[in-house]
């Protein structure tokens, strides 16, 4: 089958991949912080660099608020003073949808992974802008489905990496690339499935094969990976 083909020829350079998913899907992204998972997606949402802006921002907020027990939880994150976390990452957008994600995860169970984990496997594709966190303001169908994948939802999120490499595929087997977020979202599931993959494999390689400078990611970030 020419999709397999295709599709095999991109998970080949990417081997090992299978870990960091596994971890992604079990809620242990992170050293198993909801906390850092949460701020790590809302930080994501505005699109910067993951690597080079995002990750090194999780980890100082983790060193100012996690490590010091300033911020012990979801409870703890929702309550937080805006200002006070500012002194970290100033975009005040991404801290009231961490803020607001905390808060409604908070009302789900005590113990964070669990409300994560509940939220993740009640939350639906299509319904995404009538669920709680899909309400939020400054939550996208992306920033959702990164939310569930760490949830333990083996899915994809629809960015614009994902979507080019996926679509790129999707020519090169000769089929059509699909525009839609929800439609291409469905896709890509039935894609990796049929190849003999996990969703968020396939979503992870298109990311981790980006080249940046004379490395691809997953080489150049190799001592990042085991961490987030």
């Amino acid at each position: 089958m020419e999709l397999k083909r295709v599709v095999d020829s991109y998970m080949h350079k990417v081997s090992g991949i299978e870990r960091f998913c596994s971890r992604c899907l079990k809620t242990e992204r992170w050293n198993g912080s909801v906390v850092l998972m949460v701020v790590d997606a809302a930080f994501t949402s505005i699109g910067l660099n993951y690597f080079t802006a995002v990750v090194p921002k999780v980890e100082e907020f983790c060193e100012k608020f996690v490590e010091t027990g300033k911020i012990k939880g979801l409870k703890d994150l929702a309550e937080a003073d805006v200002n006070e976390l500012r002194s970290v990452w100033r975009n005040r957008r991404s801290w009231f949808i961490a803020k607001q994600i905390a808060s409604y995860l908070s009302t789900l169970s005590d113990i964070d992974k669990i409300a994560l984990r509940t939220w993740a496997k009640n939350a639906k594709l299509e319904n995404w802008r009538k669920d709680p966190i899909g309400r939020i303001k400054g939550v996208g169908l992306i920033t959702f489905q990164y939310l569930r994948m760490m949830g333990g939802v083996d899915t994809v999120m629809p960015d614009k990496v994902v979507k080019r490499v996926i679509n790129e595929i999707l020519v090169k087997a000769g089929l059509e690339p699909i525009n839609d977020d929800i439609e291409f979202t469905k896709k890509a599931e039935e894609i990796a499935l049929t190849c003999g993959y996990k969703p968020v494999e396939l979503c992870w390689m298109t990311w981790l094969i980006q080249p940046e400078g004379k490395l691809m990611r997953i080489k150049k970030y190799a001592e990042i990976l085991p961490k987030i």
